[in-house]
């Protein structure tokens, strides 16, 4: 009865919600999909659907588990290091019923996320067994190794918490998003329906000649609660801590992954409106040596006293949302500041750049990133009652404005601040301590019934952060690369002491 009502209910879901299906592809379910076949019914068509969505993978003979290639995240970025695979396992929920388990498992470039000796290993006979089970089955003491989907169920469902280890890397994470898309393709096959519902269509580019599948791109382990907000013509600010290699990659997972459930994304960027030009040119570009030159040439890359804006990370963001752009997908990035003025006709200024940016093309979902006092939504700041942040201005002119503050975990981040003699007309700039509270590993999107004394609706969370150095020194010819007139010296593997 339970298969037959999740079918019902998918069914009218497809009939019923049109367009809205697209959106609400981002919104991770609450429950696992069943399938109305038993498992050796269902079993083949699954390994269809990873055929035909160019996921190659490899089967444990003998049971119901395939485990899919390592996919590199934003389509073989150079600058991304995330890789990610699937591990699928059948189960049969009743003699006539059955449902998948499927894991998104993540490593690193680096495998700063491997955890020791944990390896898979493939032998003869395909079975899948970490290194310390290969031993004879009968061995005093110990046990056989793992080749039934239900052994797999056993391990998998041992309470560690929401993470567990996989092949040689850490973050095995259920994904319960990926197990309905595929259930949205697979059941109506096996329901022998003839009008199947077409798959998700992404947001193209307007120049690209066709969209990607949306299984072709890899946006990464799924953002909680980010389908919630992730509407057109919504403006969703990210008040940030300079200086971190997790919030460029948060903004551009963000991008990717609501672009692929079909909403277009415009990406605002706290840089300097003079540099819209290059930054256009750059996402339209091959990505080659010349083109970061370009890019790089503004004087805002080339600051002296560099607070973050300018990192490293927020650089190699570009590069992923140039790949984006790049296989089709309808992503953009607009540039919002304006340094030369002051105070309060700055916030103006700015507010005015976005709400023309929105104004212009209300049908996309629009990130914007701005350090934390200008996302406000609230009048006032300790020096200044009378401060209109540029968030406040924002929520006045526009329908649809949600402020969120970001969480992190403890860490470090590259910042600037007034040095340890107290002149105003000097800055500090390193790596430092930051202290946070630990909500997990998982990215996510938390709003609260009302606004905080801040302005703020909610948090975006994004783990334990760490310090991104500037992209470029002041004198480099390209972007990470030392020059003979760097004004200071980046203290990598220690933080930075106050003088």
């Amino acid at each position: 009865m339970r298969s037959v009502l999740y079918a019902v209910m998918l069914l009218s879901t497809w009939v019923g919600l049109g367009c809205a299906a697209h959106r609400s592809d981002l919104e991770i379910p609450d429950r696992e999909a069943i399938y109305d076949r038993p498992l050796d019914e269902m079993w083949p068509e699954v390994r269809g659907f990873f055929t035909r969505n160019k996921l190659p993978f490899r089967e444990d003979r003998g049971s119901r588990v395939l485990e899919t290639e390592w996919r590199q995240e934003f389509g073989g970025s150079k600058v991304a290091g995330f890789f990610h695979r699937y591990l699928v396992v059948g189960r049969r929920e009743t003699p006539t019923s059955s449902k998948l388990q499927i894991f998104r498992i993540t490593k690193s470039r680096n495998k700063a996320l491997q955890n020791p000796s944990i390896q898979v290993d493939w032998g003869v006979g395909r079975a899948m067994f970490n290194d310390a089970d290969a031993r004879p089955a009968n061995s005093p003491g110990e046990s056989a190794p793992l080749t039934s989907s239900e052994d797999w169920e056993e391990v998998i469902a041992e309470p560690r918490g929401e993470n567990s280890f996989f092949a040689e890397s850490a973050q095995g994470q259920r994904d319960l998003l990926m197990e309905w898309r595929v259930f949205r393709e697979v059941a109506p096959l096996l329901a022998k329906e003839e009008n199947a519902p077409k798959p998700v269509q992404v947001a193209k580019a307007p120049k690209a000649n066709e969209a990607p599948s949306q299984m072709a791109i890899e946006c990464g382990l799924p953002i909680i609660g980010l389908g919630k907000k992730a509407q057109p013509g919504t403006v969703m600010m990210l008040g940030e801590l300079h200086g971190t290699q997790e919030v460029p990659r948060f903004v551009a997972q963000t991008s990717c992954q609501v672009t692929v459930a079909g909403t277009p994304v415009t990406v605002g960027l706290e840089i300097p409106l003079e540099n819209q030009g290059r930054v256009d040119a750059f996402l339209d570009s091959k990505g080659e040596e010349g083109d970061w030159l370009k890019l790089m040439e503004s004087p805002f890359w080339r600051s002296p006293y560099p607070d973050g804006r300018g990192s490293e990370a927020m650089a190699n963001m570009l590069e992923q949302l140039r790949q984006l752009r790049s296989q089709g997908l309808d992503v953009d990035v607009v540039v919002f500041d304006h340094p030369k003025a002051n105070g309060q006709q700055r916030e103006d200024a700015m507010a005015a750049t976005l709400v023309h940016q929105v104004e212009s093309a209300p049908k996309r979902f629009y990130v914007v990133l701005s350090g934390n006092i200008h996302s406000r939504t609230k009048k006032g700041l300790p020096w200044n009652k009378d401060h209109r942040p540029m968030g406040l201005l924002l929520k006045e002119k526009l329908d649809d404005v949600v402020a969120l503050d970001m969480a992190y975990d403890s860490g470090t981040a590259w910042i600037c601040s007034v040095d340890s003699q107290g002149k105003r007309d000097r800055l500090d700039c390193g790596v430092r301590e930051t202290k946070g509270k630990n909500n997990g590993e998982r990215y996510f999107v938390h709003t609260w019934d009302s606004a905080n004394a801040e302005g703020y609706h909610g948090v975006f969370y994004v783990g334990s952060v760490n310090a991104s150095a500037p992209a470029i020194r002041v004198g480099d010819s390209g972007p990470g690369k030392e020059g003979s007139k760097n004004p200071f010296v980046p203290e990598t593997g220690k933080l930075a002491s106050s003088r």
